[in-house]
């Protein structure tokens, strides 16, 4: 095992062991929902706001959310059917220029994920409001390539926890250290950990009954 930076003490877990803690608590593992082009447009609104709002546009969305109808639409013409996810001017940008990405490759998913990992993830990085957490969402929801996301709720908890992380290169080393290589695994361990912050280890935290409990500094960052 790879040596990590931990300041909880002795009982520091492996990422095996704080995985199959969330999969005992939470589980069945979920997995972010919609088909693949959805998935890649809800990446992008649920930036800067609450799921419940991602889902409200989706259902109003219906049908309509595929790369055709829109790749028809102007951005004007985006701007009012994604209102409720915030920002939606700057958003019906970044969801043209997505789309018009995902169209060089003729809306195919397979012709994407053919391609190196590395590869699309630069090409989703040049591309406007994508940043690292989107496109690793996007790369292994959307396209089953492993590539870990990180975000600011796996960040708390993991200082939490103890591990004294200063970059998320150290954090993705240590999450994906002696676990599976795979967009399964990936997405059901980010998953996981969104289920465990949203539920237990927000910035309220709910300390009565944590899996955690044991290892867990209880230091609100």
């Amino acid at each position: 095992m790879l040596r990590f930076p931990y300041i909880g003490g002795d009982k520091m877990l492996t990422a095996q062991q704080i995985y199959n803690r969330l999969l005992d608590s939470y589980g069945p593992v979920q997995w972010w929902p919609g088909d693949e082009y959805a998935i890649m447009i809800t990446a992008i609104l649920v930036q800067n706001t609450s799921w419940n709002n991602v889902e409200k546009t989706v259902a109003e969305l219906g049908e309509r959310l595929s790369p055709k109808f829109m790749d028809s639409l102007s951005e004007e013409d985006l701007q009012p059917l994604i209102r409720s996810c915030g920002f939606y001017k700057a958003k019906s940008r970044y969801v043209k220029k997505l789309t018009a990405w995902f169209k060089g490759y003729d809306f195919e998913v397979v012709e994407v994920s053919q391609k190196p990992m590395l590869e699309v993830r630069d090409e989703l990085l040049a591309l406007p409001g994508i940043g690292a957490e989107t496109a690793d969402a996007i790369l292994t929801y959307a396209f089953r390539m492993p590539s870990f996301v990180l975000d600011a709720y796996t960040r708390r908890f993991m200082a939490r926890l103890g591990y004294d992380f200063k970059t998320d290169e150290e954090r993705r080393a240590f999450l994906t250290d002696g676990i599976e290589r795979s967009a399964n695994m990936y997405g059901w361990y980010h998953w996981l950990i969104l289920d465990h912050c949203k539920t237990r280890c927000g910035k309220r935290i709910k300390c009565e009954g944590c899996v955690f409990g044991d290892v867990c500094r209880k230091i609100d960052r």
